[in-house]
């Protein structure tokens, strides 16, 4: 790489994040401006840091890799990813949550929820559950640009990780939600420019649409043992119906990242930003290309990489990547790109990174100053106070997210990101959604749904699915065996027992209690 170009390219990158962090500090007076971008966001900047906080280097390199080894069955993520995280997510869950907040002057999600059924525990212990788990899923964000930056420049992970992690709170801490939207939408926009032109790369390349595939069908022989044995029948074919990869792809993988997207904090806020509905209409078109731009790339580019490196060097691709398929785009970028588009990738992917991470660092902050500190622990309001001790959480955050990163194996990335996602979704998704649509719930029934789904998935973590009991060794150590149950059970993601649990609790409890506040829930139905 030409060192004085690249250094070129990254300060003026850097240049402009700082401006656009500076102007959101400029614009941010109260806590709405940090909290919630004081409700005024354009509808583009909204879609696209809707769009850039979802869509990460997780999804770019970890779950780009992992497509290399499950193949093509991975597309029915971004069929849900638009379905759900962007069709669903805005129209169903969106308009009623951008209103439902401002009729509560709710500033998070956890907020959101504990206002509505007037329950403070809610709030905390949300923003607790936030700011202890999501660490885990900004990690595998880190270790997927820190993977990049090895693969193009051949700098360890451990620097750049240090990097991002000053780069991102810098202008979290200052610009609030503001300065993360506004840095967002550049990033979202080069993520879009880059994965368009990457498609289009990799079928020249191979010779065109056709070519491509009908070359990667017939390398179904080429497929590990070890893959083939769990139900592994092609790079362009779905695993074996009810097998242990059927399982991975379609439970882990497709329903729980897919579902589990409509509970995440740091995109449910955005719902929160903007003036109304009809924003959040024209915010639906520009998610919905940028999601099939993005991540649709990512999962075709990945199977791909097994023809390039067949055709190039003569192995499949997670044989060049020595087993560790976070290692795959990145190598694939460095062999196969030329020079000037390395120079866009790297900004690419620093822009995935830095999106997700600035996002992340916000919630998790608001998570432990507002949510938690502010409901649980403040005796006395002091103006002001709140937002220093989410600067300090989001410090916290950083440091114990860099922790965990440094500490994560090879081939992590897209197994933390479904663990993140189903967990959100196992505990608050069912509260959520009776909270925006059904006026009987009760608070008794909302703690309930979220205790219950939280439980059981961390009960299915530590005795049913087999990486995180066999991590664990609880399970073991109590009964001899690494997990309770043998089959495809190791292999179902904890989201296919929990959330049902969280319903049923939620639904059951909420039809035998009554209503504590019926004022609370007048106001929050208003103009709904």
């Amino acid at each position: 790489m030409n060192i004085f170009w690249l250094v070129t390219i990254v300060i003026l990158y850097l240049a402009i994040l700082a401006y656009l962090g500076y102007i959101g500090f400029k614009k941010t007076k109260n806590s709405a401006d940090y909290l919630v971008g004081g409700r005024e966001i354009h509808p583009y900047v909204m879609a696209m840091s809707y769009g850039a906080t979802f869509i990460s280097t997780s999804a770019i390199v970890g779950f780009g890799g992992i497509s290399s080894l499950f193949g093509m069955s991975l597309l029915w993520l971004p069929v849900m990813n638009i379905l759900i995280g962007i069709f669903v997510a805005f129209i169903f869950f969106g308009k009623r949550t951008r209103r439902m907040g401002l009729n509560l002057q709710a500033h998070t999600f956890p907020e959101l929820l504990g206002k509505r059924v007037d329950s403070p525990f809610i709030q905390w212990f949300s923003g607790l559950l936030i700011f202890i788990f999501m660490p885990i899923y900004a990690a595998a964000v880190l270790i997927g640009a820190s993977r990049i930056l090895e693969g193009l420049l051949g700098i360890p992970y451990v620097y750049s990780i240090a990097l991002f992690s000053v780069l991102v709170a810098a202008y979290v801490i200052m610009g609030g939600l503001k300065g993360v939207m506004y840095t967002d939408a550049l990033q979202g926009t080069l993520m879009f420019a880059g994965m368009i032109f990457l498609l289009f790369f990799i079928y020249c390349k191979l010779g065109g649409i056709t070519v491509a595939h009908s070359t990667l069908t017939s390398m179904s022989d080429l497929i590990p043992e070890k893959l083939r044995a769990i139900g592994h029948m092609g790079w362009t074919t779905s695993p074996s119906g009810g097998s242990p990869l059927w399982w991975v792809v379609y439970s882990s993988l497709v329903l729980g990242v897919g579902i589990g997207v409509l509970a995440q904090p740091q995109l449910v806020v955005r719902f929160m930003t903007v003036k109304s509905n009809k924003e959040m209409n024209r915010a639906v078109l520009i998610g919905g290309v940028f999601i099939i731009a993005t991540v649709g790339t990512a999962y075709i580019l990945g199977p791909l990489t097994n023809v390039y490196f067949k055709e190039s060097v003569g192995k499949i691709a997670i044989a060049v990547a020595k087993g560790n398929p976070d290692k795959v785009i990145p190598i694939f970028i460095n062999s196969a790109m030329p020079q000037w588009f390395s120079y866009l990738f790297l900004l690419v992917i620093i822009s995935a990174a830095m999106s997700t991470l600035s996002s992340q660092y916000h919630a998790i902050g608001t998570s432990i100053g507002r949510d938690f500190y502010e409901t649980r622990i403040q005796k006395k309001h002091i103006p002001g106070q709140d937002l220093i001790i989410t600067r300090i959480g989001i410090v916290i955050s950083i440091i114990a997210t860099v922790l965990i990163a440094l500490n994560m194996g090879p081939g992590i990335i897209a197994r933390a990101t479904a663990i993140f996602f189903g967990l959100m979704a196992s505990s608050l998704l069912a509260p959520y959604v009776a909270s925006l649509y059904w006026k009987k719930l009760t608070k008794k029934g909302a703690v309930s749904g979220v205790i219950s789904g939280l439980v059981t998935a961390i009960f299915c973590f530590l005795f049913l699915h087999g990486k995180e009991a066999e991590v664990f060794g609880i399970c073991k150590a109590i009964t001899g065996k690494t997990t309770l149950l043998g089959g495809s059970w190791p292999f179902v993601d904890p989201l296919v027992l929990a959330l049902p649990v969280s319903i049923i609790f939620t639904i059951a409890v909420s039809l035998f209690t009554e209503v504590e506040n019926h004022k609370r829930v007048d106001i929050s139905f208003k103009g709904l």
